[in-house]
């Protein structure tokens, strides 16, 4: 094919979306800011920088996400090749080597003939660079944390209230500086197998074990921590699938333990019997070198979180490899402003991809870009993509930027996106009929629109 697509933003949106143009054997430019530029909550200059958790989510098909994951792998997506390259233990989530994934991704990238990359920062829809480069179509991939200037152009464009929430990142810690007599290693509801023995136990994760009195010690010392506050002309939004700790912690005592902090399905090998409450840490690389306060994201100060997370047993002598901080992410009011191929409705040939567009979550995000790109392809083939039905994850995912609502909000993939079923079925059997119903509708979908 002879067409040329601009692809703005080198995140995972961006790197999945060149990818699969560029295998179409079409040419891609893709501009990425990196390394000139970084956004606030950027550490590497890789391309695909996961910069908040190491988790994937859920693997199970049981799952939305582990639906749409496997959804992505059959639609040959290469962030999932990535990911199950890059695997790290997380019991039943995926979780990866944050950096042996970005670094993937980025000889992928570099490795790809059909791939421009051109190291600059584009500051508008008619920045000089895209209106010279005669693109057949640009395709802003660019992420929660486009920059200042392109945020503007875009709301300049689109004349709709600029959409953002906080989103929080967790702190990680070396494992070495962890007292390994009081943290265990146990994967959650190991416990109860028959063959289970507390002081043998191994798992995927370690475990920082609470009584009520240790507990309620870091509870109150999370409520009176300080946080760092929002700019005076914004309010502090957050997204409730990422909500900070402390943040939660203000809902009750006991939000915590019901939540990021529940001890259900362990056992302390040090007593024999479950905690009050217990933090879980995922591990960040394969040899468990460091590791992720899971459930942790926070927008305490720096000295304040060391204060307060060394409160939790185990961790009285812990040195962090990285601290907590807080990032503004932006996105658009999909429903108004999007197209269903996700072009705009203003400026046809420009298309989103990615969190930008309202949807939350890594892997969402770049299931959006695989997407992008097939209806892209698609396009230059001269025919348009059928999107896939809503019964399976990316339609219902795809579904979710296209209904309108009073007050639209990113959201994560899950079974609530999708049709209810018509049959009446026990609670407990939901999620099988869920997940069994969108694979065959994916496979029947997959079958008509990519035959070979």
């Amino acid at each position: 094919m002879e067409n040329k697509i601009a692809v703005i933003g080198g995140g995972l949106a961006g790197c999945e979306c060149a990818l699969r143009l560029a295998h179409a054997g079409i040419h891609v430019v893709l501009f990425e800011q990196k390394p000139q530029c970084r956004s606030e909550a950027h550490v590497s200059d890789d391309l695909a920088e996961l910069v908040c958790s190491n988790s994937l989510r859920s693997a199970e098909l049981t799952s939305g996400v582990g639906l749409l994951k496997q959804e992505m792998r059959e639609l040959g997506s290469v962030f999932m090749e990535a990911a199950d390259t890059c695997r790290v233990p997380a019991d039943k989530a995926l979780a990866v080597d944050r950096h042996a994934f970005s670094q993937y991704l980025t000889r992928k990238v570099l490795a790809e003939q059909g791939i421009e990359l051109v190291c600059r920062r584009i500051d508008s829809l008619d920045d000089p660079l895209l209106a010279q480069g005669n693109f057949d179509y640009v395709a802003i991939c660019a992420g929660p944390l486009a920059s200042e200037n392109l945020s503007r152009s875009l709301v300049s464009l689109l004349g709709d209230e600029q959409c953002y929430f906080y989103d929080a990142i967790a702190p990680i810690v070396w494992t070495e500086s962890l007292d390994l007599s009081i943290v265990f290693r146990a994967s959650r509801y190991a416990c109860e197998e028959a063959s289970f023995d507390p002081a043998q136990a191994q798992g995927d994760y370690l475990n920082c074990p609470m009584n009520k009195e240790e507990y309620q010690r870091f509870y109150q010392a999370l409520c009176t921590a300080e946080t760092v506050p929002a700019r005076d002309f914004e309010q502090l939004r957050h997204f409730e699938g990422c909500m900070p700790i402390e943040a939660l912690a203000q809902r009750g005592e006991r939000t915590l333990v019901f939540g990021p902090l529940k001890p259900v399905g362990l056992v302390d090998p040090r007593t024999g019997r479950r905690p009050y409450a217990v933090l879980q840490l995922r591990a960040e690389n394969a040899d468990f070198e460091t590791c992720n306060l899971v459930g942790c994201q926070t927008r305490m100060r720096q000295a304040e979180q060391q204060r307060v997370f060394r409160l939790i047993p185990g961790m009285a002598e812990a040195e962090f490899a990285r601290l907590g901080s807080m990032h503004r992410n932006t996105y658009v009011n999909a429903p108004s402003v999007l197209n269903a191929d996700l072009s705009l409705r203003r400026r046809p040939n420009i298309f989103l991809a990615g969190q930008i567009t309202g949807v939350e979550g890594y892997v969402e995000s770049a299931a959006c870009g695989l997407w992008l790109a097939c209806v892209l392809i698609a396009r230059c083939l001269g025919h348009n993509l059928a999107q896939p039905p809503r019964e399976t994850a990316l339609g219902a995912l795809l579904g979710h930027l296209q209904t309108p609502c009073k007050k639209f909000q990113p959201s994560n993939v899950h079974f609530g996106l999708m049709p209810t079923p018509e049959e009446k079925m026990r609670k407990k059997d939901r999620k099988q009929a869920y997940a069994l119903r969108a694979r065959e509708a994916f496979a029947r979908w997959l079958h008509e629109n990519f035959p070979h």
